[in-house]
């Protein structure tokens, strides 16, 4: 098992025992922020700026950061929560690049979007970047596909995708509606090009809508003609992207198997990011809203394994101590770059808006806003 040196273990779960089946031993917490005045300077600075501000917090973000969140949730959520508060001038996004796009297309000319750290990204928004999907539009137009092809992107794209999808007939989903979205995009054409989670993809389209893993073929970036026939995308159903979750991807078959031999009578909870052949294993799976209100509806005492990112897992471990709630690996999965917003950051954004610097503001140029706008405005029009 993996541990941080000199970081002590925690246990998720009832009755926290490093020797008890109960928990999952996991590497320990992060480490504070240095400063030890940090949580005070917050507090005044949010006092200072008032309702001229909104914080938005990620379910992933770590609890230094959340504890000053007006609202948190899922990315498209807090992008709606954002554009509900006109009179808020500055809206700081504690989550990652992606998501603080969307708020700026959702929101008003006078309000401002603010990423604490510009380095918090996204790998799997990353795993496809505009150039590789214009070329891959490109390939499908020469092969006489693009006609019958309807793009879906997931939420967790750039603003530029969105745009593609909502220039090219297509829409966004998120994971809680992604059927919802494949139903009418299937309604409009005959093939869908999934964009940019291979695995979102997959399970709505085989456990929820009843296709063949034959229905489905993966396009790779990096190869030519995205590493497929024309005979290959001319059967096709589904042309899956060739990205993933760098963080539900880790999970295993052998994780579940794991935690099943360790902690009898254990419910496998987990996100639709995350593998097939994980899905599969799982008891349950659902977007991260849905993991939430399982958890809240179970009975006490009752054992949950949950895969997703940990620090929202530790943070149900604390709102429910009626149930056991457990981390679905052994060894630690946050997320790298959700990890960046922590509290020196949040401070030095909020102070600097107080001093009248507004620090790292993120926009989308109109045009991109617009195509995005479409798309998401398509998805909001899904019955």
């Amino acid at each position: 098992m993996a541990t941080q040196t000199g970081l002590p273990l925690f246990v998720l779960g009832q009755g926290a025992d490093p020797h008890s089946e109960k928990g999952v031993e996991c590497p320990g917490e992060l480490p504070p922020a240095s400063d030890p005045d940090l949580v005070e300077r917050a507090r005044k600075a949010k006092e200072a700026l008032g309702d001229r501000l909104f914080v938005l917090g990620h379910h992933y973000q770590r609890d230094e950061v959340i504890q000053f969140a007006d609202v948190t949730g899922d990315s498209f959520k807090l992008a709606q929560q954002a554009a509900a508060r006109p009179e808020a001038e500055f809206i700081v996004f504690c989550g990652v690049h992606f998501m603080a796009e969307s708020a700026d297309i959702l929101t008003g000319d006078g309000q401002k979007v603010v990423l604490p750290d510009l380095a918090a990204g996204c790998s799997m928004a990353d795993m496809a970047t505009f150039d590789q999907v214009e070329e891959c539009w490109e390939a499908l137009e020469d092969a006489g596909l693009a006609g019958e092809v309807v793009p879906v992107t997931y939420m967790n794209s750039s603003a530029d995708i969105k745009a593609f999808c909502g220039r090219n007939g297509g829409v966004v989903c998120t994971s809680s509606n992604a059927k919802r979205a494949l139903d009418w995009a299937f309604e409009q054409g005959r093939k869908v090009l999934f964009l940019p989670d291979q695995h979102l993809g997959r399970n709505t389209a085989v456990l929820e809508m009843g296709m063949s893993l034959e229905d489905c073929v993966v396009w790779n970036p990096h190869r030519p003609g995205g590493g497929l026939t024309r005979e290959q995308l001319d059967r096709a159903r589904m042309i899956l992207w060739k990205g993933h979750c760098s963080v539900h991807g880790r999970f295993t078959p052998e994780s579940v198997d794991d935690v099943r031999a360790r902690i009898p009578g254990v419910n496998v909870l987990v996100h639709p990011e995350c593998r097939h052949e994980v899905v599969l294993k799982a008891d349950h799976v659902g977007s991260t809203e849905h993991i939430i209100k399982t958890l809240q509806a179970a009975p006490a005492g009752s054992s949950w394994a949950i895969g997703t990112e940990l620090n929202l897992v530790k943070r149900l471990a604390t709102m429910f101590p009626d149930k056991n709630v457990s981390f679905l690996d052994r060894t630690v999965c946050y997320c790298s770059t959700m990890n960046r917003i922590d509290l020196p950051h949040l401070v030095w954004a909020l102070e600097s808006l107080v001093l009248g610097d507004v620090v790292n503001r993120i926009t989308v140029d109109d045009d991109t806003a617009h195509w995005a706008r479409v798309a998401l405005d398509r998805m909001l029009a899904l019955p």
